[in-house]
């Protein structure tokens, strides 16, 4: 499991799955494989952005490094 703070809400997660995934009921099993894919993955991306930011010689990470880092 990715390390840090969560900042992917298991509510929120649970509404997009209902709604764009078209279900009515989802498990906490999924809720939870979904919200620690995309912990791990926001963390990846931005350590990326952080290094590129620091390569411009910035300390604000903006959308442009996010796009770089993806």
């Amino acid at each position: 499991m990715a390390k840090g703070p969560n900042v992917v809400t298991k509510t929120a997660l649970r509404r997009l799955m209902k709604v764009e995934g078209d279900a009515r009921i989802v498990s906490a099993d999924a809720i939870e494989a979904l919200k620690e894919y995309l912990q791990e993955k926001a963390i990846e991306i931005t350590k990326k952005a952080g290094t590129l930011t620091k390569h411009a010689k910035r300390k604000t990470i903006n959308k442009a490094d996010i796009k770089l880092a993806i």
